[in-house]
């Protein structure tokens, strides 16, 4: 009984604890669902922080030692570097952790590849995911102070052309809210349905 035992333990794969930004939690959660990945161990960090970038790596420096005191052997971060300037990638050379490749979730919902492909035509394109489809109050209009100074608004957005909403999935409450969000900036409206893009291939390979 007890090489049975060993056996299938060698067979089910160990604990990976993800270290996410919680702005992609429900992707994440979607695509261990709909991959089996029952070994993934998920931490999500503040979404919030999308928005304080300099937050991101003391707090997964934070995280990444807290999950190696509870036993974890093998982490990943999900996030790329997501405005740190590098320092991201300083952290996970140093702690020998991987995380998701590319430069924010713009990039790696597109798909990499074809985000620097198009980055020419998109150079004045201001984007959203789901997540911020979703909390476009909380996460655009307050913190730039536009709902208690719609004035700020040209200053912030005058430079952009287009609003792109890279779509995680195909939800019509969602585009109408990225429409909405489109017409309140006053910026072109472009709807791209891009799936989960390179964060499933990540998650796999975690």
């Amino acid at each position: 009984m007890e090489k049975i035992s060993s056996a299938i333990e060698r067979a089910q794969p160990k604990k990976v604890h993800v270290i996410g930004c919680g702005a992609i939690a429900r992707e994440i959660l979607a695509i261990c669902d709909a991959n089996g990945l029952d070994h993934i161990d998920l931490n999500c960090l503040p979404a919030i922080w999308h928005n304080t970038p300099e937050k991101i790596t003391p707090g997964i420096r934070d995280a990444i030692a807290k999950a190696r005191t509870e036993g974890f052997e093998r982490i990943f971060v999900a996030y790329a570097d997501c405005g740190t300037g590098g320092h991201l990638d300083r952290l996970c050379e140093e702690e020998k952790v991987e995380r998701i490749p590319g430069p924010h979730c713009y990039s790696f919902f597109a798909g990499n590849a074809d985000f620097a492909r198009r980055w020419d035509d998109d150079i004045t394109a201001f984007f959203l995911t789901d997540f911020l489809a979703r909390q476009f109050e909380a996460f655009v209009i307050e913190p730039l102070g536009l709902d208690r100074h719609p004035e700020l608004r040209d200053m912030y957005f005058g430079h952009y052309r287009k609003l792109v909403y890279l779509s995680q999935q195909e939800d019509k409450t969602l585009q109408e809210k990225a429409k909405k969000a489109a017409e309140y900036l006053g910026l072109e409206y472009e709807y791209r349905f891009t799936g989960y893009g390179d964060l499933t291939g990540s998650l796999l390979s975690a």
